[in-house]
């Protein structure tokens, strides 16, 4: 993708406004678990997060019950250390100190992963709580993970789980942090549950991990809506429009009627159209000349705002989107938890993710809306901003859900970045550079392939790390893997600060002792596919990718020749092979081979 128009919109993370939709379920067979003991950050071997132990996916969790006795998880034998070892560089023994665990769980993945999941949670108490995440400190201990009680107050991880076994209505909240991947309840037909399940728990050694669970549902689930025509019953529909462009909010009301006034199920009216409510009191869009036309027009057309894109992603059955890739990155950017399904249509500059063609807007959405589509869920990323307070204290910070990529650069210093880079509590390397870019295949097309890296079929689940002019060169692009948990830490001792963007947005310093957390998301992106091959079609087309000139042609002879114009003449050097007799007539009828053994009197 390249590189979108900014967005007037908000963050859509501290408002609510609208009741909770739930839009995972999780297996009706009971879990328990039992608190760990207390470990600090700086552990190399932490303690996993029972909360994500177990792997569930899918069915509601009102209908799981209370559990019962304590179930003991066999945790994977730790391999026999080899009789020689290879000793790590001695930079990298001074940045083994601030480690952290793997298994941590951000405040605002459990807070996003409740309000997803369930539907009685009172928006009010949500946002509060989303206000005390920002303002609250992070303790260094593996096992602390706060949880929201039936009151809507913050509990401490052991004691939650202490009184799993006393309050049934708590053990409900569980399901809701266990899912591997959350998405839109209207692509519950086209998922198989029991299929997920058994990729997530096929894998006994891994199984334990919520990251791995997160990559292996995500995978599934997007290989089976790939598979799978969708169909189903649209009955709200919501358009997102370029901003800074008056042709498209025309277009946008011409859309909005014809959706309005398109019989659709039965109806002799179309369905409910959501447009931004800066389009209330738009005089080109004209929403008062469309009620006058239609009356009953007035409860179908309704206006978005990022408050509702927050609290309620799921009053959206499909999203139409009227510009460029940057306004498909806004989207992303409003749905920071569940997002619908997004079809976008091709009114921007490039457009690597608008694959649709406005002119034909009625022919597609007739087709999507009564045959159904497929949808292609694209990996997005958490990113997490953790502060340092000093004291071995850490306070959590902002949380993004990325498209693109998150880069991470030197911003105004003249110096050279310094940053660590941990995969999996292992220090990976000590990055010398402009800066780093951590890309989704999707974002392989934006900035990450400007920098030299590569180009990524979304359908690889992978993380694109791509230096920024490293200070050597043997510091190459490379893939890792889905499942891994990046950290990037500023040390202490860094002559400078460093600077985080997220999709372009939301720019955030990160100051000596501060550090960002890359995982894969619980929230993929669906986009509606226009063709099985539609990312080989839109990389042609916008990048000319493999595209040349056509080669030389073969010279047709002199149309003047003496032998008449239909005649082709004859080569002077009929052949460019190196092998053929020179005194011979017969060129190219003898092998190779035999010819150079003739040559040497062997044949």
């Amino acid at each position: 993708m390249v590189e979108g128009n900014p967005s007037t919109g908000t963050r859509a993370t501290n408002t609510g406004t609208a009741a909770i939709t739930a839009c995972t379920r999780t297996p009706s067979a009971p879990q328990t678990f039992s608190p760990p003991p207390s470990t600090t950050l700086a552990t190399n071997n932490p303690v996993p997060n029972p909360i994500l132990k177990t792997p569930t996916l899918l069915h509601l969790a009102d209908d799981l019950p209370a559990p019962s006795s304590p179930k003991q998880h066999k945790q994977p034998q730790s391999p026999s250390k080899p009789s020689f070892f290879l000793k790590s560089p001695t930079s990298f023994s001074t940045h083994r100190n601030s480690i952290l665990s793997v298994e941590s769980v951000p405040r605002q993945t459990l807070l996003k992963a409740l309000a997803s999941r369930r539907p009685s949670l009172d928006p009010a108490k949500l946002t509060a709580s989303l206000d005390n995440v920002m303002t609250s400190p992070f303790p260094r201990s593996a096992s602390y993970s706060p949880l929201l009680n039936e009151e809507g107050n913050f509990t401490e991880y052991h004691d939650a789980m202490e009184s799993i076994s006393s309050a049934p209505d708590t053990a409900k909240l569980l399901p809701a942090l266990q899912s591997p991947c959350f998405y839109h309840q209207r692509f519950d037909n086209a998922v198989n549950v029991e299929r997920v399940l058994e990729e997530i728990t096929g894998d006994e050694y891994t199984s334990h991990s919520r990251l791995v669970q997160t990559a292996l549902g995500v995978r599934e689930v997007a290989r089976q809506l790939q598979r799978r025509n969708c169909k189903m019953n649209v009955k709200n529909i919501m358009i997102v429009t370029k901003a800074r462009d008056n042709q498209l909010v025309n277009l946008t009301r011409e859309l909005a009627h014809w959706i309005m006034k398109t019989p659709r199920y039965g109806s002799k009216l179309g369905v409910n159209v959501y447009v931004d409510k800066k389009l209330k009191e738009s005089k080109r869009f004209d929403a008062a000349g469309l009620l006058r036309e239609e009356p009953k027009f007035k409860d179908m057309l309704r206006y978005w705002t990022p408050d509702l894109c927050w609290s309620s992603p799921e009053t959206f059955d499909l999203v139409l989107t009227l510009g460029g890739d940057g306004t498909v990155l806004f989207t992303s950017w409003l749905f920071q938890r569940v997002v619908p399904p997004i079809l976008s249509f091709s009114l921007g500059s490039l457009g690597f993710l608008t694959n649709f063609q406005f002119e034909s807007y009625k022919e597609h959405l007739n087709k999507v809306l009564t045959e159904g589509m497929r949808v292609n869920m694209r990996m997005r990323f958490t990113c997490t901003v953790y502060r340092d307070e000093g004291n071995g204290q850490m306070s959590e910070g902002d949380q993004f859900e990325v498209l693109n990529e998150l880069v991470i650069d030197r911003g105004p210093s003249p110096y050279v970045s310094n940053l660590e880079l941990y995969g999996d509590d292992d220090l990976l390397t000590v990055v010398q550079a402009d800066g780093c870019i951590f890309s989704t295949p999707t974002g392989s097309t934006a900035y990450s392939l400007s920098a030299g890296g590569s180009l990524v079929h979304p359908d690889i689940p992978a993380i694109l790390l791509t230096p920024i002019c490293p200070h050597t060169l043997s510091f190459r692009p490379m893939l890792l893997n889905d499942s891994m948990l990046l950290r990037i830490s500023v040390p202490k001792s860094s002559r400078a600060t460093a600077w985080c963007a997220f999709d372009g947005k939301g720019r955030v310093e990160l100051k000596q002792g501060d550090h960002v957390t890359i995982a894969a998301s619980q929230y993929p992106f669906p986009t509606v596919l226009s063709a099985p091959n539609e990312w080989i079609d839109s990389v042609s087309r916008t990048l000319r990718w493999n595209t040349r000139a056509a080669q030389q042609k073969a010279w047709e002879g002199d149309s003047t020749s003496s032998d008449g114009p239909n005649l082709v003449e004859e080569w002077d050097i009929d052949t460019d092979s190196g092998v053929y007799d020179s005194d011979s007539d017969e060129t190219g009828k003898s092998s190779p081979l035999r010819r150079q053994m003739s040559l040497l009197n062997f044949a």
